[in-house]
């Protein structure tokens, strides 16, 4: 039996050490310094618009703006184009101004494969008591250009929001199949939905 334990150790520490080192980096978001809006509605068209922002080392994030919600992509969008998927709260919401990235390293190759980005969400009992919540995203490739939402996490309340979020990205991102696989929430969730057009 003893026999057996030592490959068993040596086989997950090598599986381990294989994997990539995995941590955190922050860009911030100022729609005024960072983004440049390329589409937005005309005299009588509503309020909408759509932005390009900085990332993170060339990965972008793109904004859809629609009133007074937003729907944020990370990474490259299928065919250029981020306005094919609408995915935000049903109430009025926002992002905010701090982005966190994690990132695997292996070697001299540097990937960030998921995000967790604050967004409140606006409480129509008590405009002044917003929700927050932690998203946790997949981060879009050149490649393969699948990004979306992969889990929410209840912010307002939760001391362990961060470390779950963490947790959540670094075991669902990479593997998630968006359109597909279903999102991962916790706690009580504000309404949350995806619209492929």
């Amino acid at each position: 039996m003893r026999s057996l334990v030592l490959p068993l150790v040596l086989a997950s520490v090598c599986q381990a050490a294989h994997a990539g080192e995995i941590s955190s980096a922050y860009t911030d978001l100022d729609w005024k310094n960072d983004c440049v809006t390329y589409a937005q509605a005309g005299d009588g068209d509503g309020d909408w618009a759509d932005l390009a922002c900085s990332g993170y080392r060339g990965y972008p994030v793109l904004i859809a703006y629609d009133d007074a919600r937003e729907s944020l992509f990370y990474g490259f969008p299928p065919g250029g184009d981020m306005t094919s998927v609408w995915e935000s709260f049903s109430g009025f919401n926002s992002s905010g101004a701090r982005i966190e990235w994690r990132i695997e390293t292996d070697g001299d190759k540097t990937v960030p494969f998921a995000v967790i980005h604050r967004r409140s969400i606006s409480n129509p009992e008590d405009e002044k008591k917003p929700t927050d919540v932690l998203l946790v995203s997949k981060v879009a490739q050149m490649d393969a250009r699948d990004g979306c939402t992969v889990a929410l996490v209840l912010a307002t309340g939760n001391p362990a929001a961060n470390d779950q979020a963490r947790k959540l990205a670094d075991e669902k991102a990479r593997s998630f199949a968006c359109g597909k696989d279903r999102r991962t929430v916790i706690g009580e969730v504000p309404a949350f939905g995806r619209v492929d057009n």
